[in-house]
């Protein structure tokens, strides 16, 4: 499996990153640009997907990283954010609510 830090994530511009945390966890604060798609619902919106490579992240890394695993048995091209937003808002970085 493919990951990355949140540093490394920070000077990410032109690659889509999904958010596969709650819905609430999502509203109560993410990374800039994040869209979500909980990791529950993520199975039936598939078609939601970016076309291309993308990024995974949730709160700690645990369940992004469930999901690359079954998205690359896919066939999909996803990349699993290490440490998740938890890491991202520790380190000072901006989020959105």
């Amino acid at each position: 499996m493919k990951s990355i830090t949140v540093q490394q994530l920070r000077d990410r511009v032109e690659t889509p990153l999904i958010d596969v945390r709650e819905v609430d966890e999502y509203a109560a604060g993410h990374v800039p640009g994040a869209i979500n798609i909980p990791m529950s619902a993520i199975g039936g919106r598939l078609d939601e997907l970016p076309d291309g490579a993308f990024d995974v992240i949730c709160a700690i890394g645990g369940r992004s990283g469930r999901v690359v695993e079954a998205l690359e048995a896919r066939g999909y091209d996803v990349t699993n954010v290490d440490g998740g937003t938890n890491e991202w808002i520790a380190a000072g970085y901006p989020v959105e609510a």
